[in-house]
């Protein structure tokens, strides 16, 4: 089988209205008209600049539903993870995601420079830029074995905001 991309995720929230304006206001998703007639309690959005028809769904459980205990007393997804492009992108995802309340750690990976963030309803994602490959040198690609503190000033002048990332790992030379 021959994976070459995540196409969409879906995920189950407690208030449709609650999350779609996170995604949305937040992180840039806009929603996309293919919820089937007769469905309620469904929204696909789509990300900005993706060629996904949609990269989110949402499905409605009610607000009786618990949080995600994934990861601390249960199995479970921990996360995703969305690539920008630049890194003003991702630091002015970063601004939005405090703004909002929903920044909840930051690391660098060596090779990728990454946001993490909680929706309303708990569950968690990840933000994230890649080095392109021209640019990888030893002491990123060794600092993968670490978990570092991220620098996005610091990271911005070394690789320059407006660099395209991913080029040559996710994105073709």
């Amino acid at each position: 089988m021959g994976i070459h991309r995540l196409n969409h995720a879906v995920l189950y929230v407690s208030d449709l209205a609650r999350s779609v304006a996170f995604y949305s206001d937040v992180l840039g998703f806009r929603p996309v008209a293919m919820t089937p007639d007769g469905f309620r309690g469904a929204t696909f959005l789509q990300a900005p600049d993706s060629t996904n028809d949609h990269d989110l769904g949402l499905f409605e459980i009610g607000a009786g539903a618990g949080r995600s205990t994934a990861g601390r007393s249960t199995v479970g997804l921990y996360h995703l993870a969305w690539e920008v492009d630049t890194l003003d992108e991702l630091a002015a995802t970063a601004e939005r995601l405090v703004a909002a309340g929903a920044l909840v750690g930051t690391s660098d990976h060596g090779t990728t420079k990454s946001l993490y963030g909680r929706d309303p309803d708990g569950l968690e994602f990840e933000v994230v830029w890649l080095i392109p490959a021209n640019l990888l040198d030893d002491t990123a690609l060794a600092a993968r074995k670490q978990i570092g503190r991220l620098d996005l000033d610091a990271e911005r002048q070394r690789y320059g905001g407006q660099t395209r990332g991913g080029v040559g790992i996710s994105v073709p030379a």
